[in-house]
């Protein structure tokens, strides 16, 4: 072997061991151990998946009451254009609530 072919195979070792790296980084290995157990990906996705509707739903609920409450607040300062429309809107929500 000539010195152009050992710089290629070392710069090829390095780049290997950099690829190795980088798998064990991204949790491959771990990854797969998940495709090979269907019943263990179905309870992971399934517990992802309530966790995230349960967030929305508090987030929305949340987010709604603020609005609402803002609402009523804007409500009571009987601003000329606003007040009135925001004032109709509150009653419908109170004759629905």
């Amino acid at each position: 072997m000539d010195e152009e072919d050992k710089k290629t195979l070392e710069r090829f070792n390095s780049q290997i061991k950099m690829l190795a790296v980088y798998i064990e980084r991204w949790r491959l290995d771990d990854f797969m151990e998940l495709i090979d157990e269907p019943f263990r990906l179905l309870y992971v996705n399934f517990a992802a998946g309530l966790a995230r509707g349960l967030g929305m739903a508090v987030g929305f609920t949340l987010l709604g009451a603020l609005f609402l409450y803002f609402l009523f607040l804007i409500a009571e300062l009987n601003l000329p254009l606003i007040g009135e429309f925001i004032a109709r809107v509150v009653r419908i929500v109170q004759q629905h609530l």
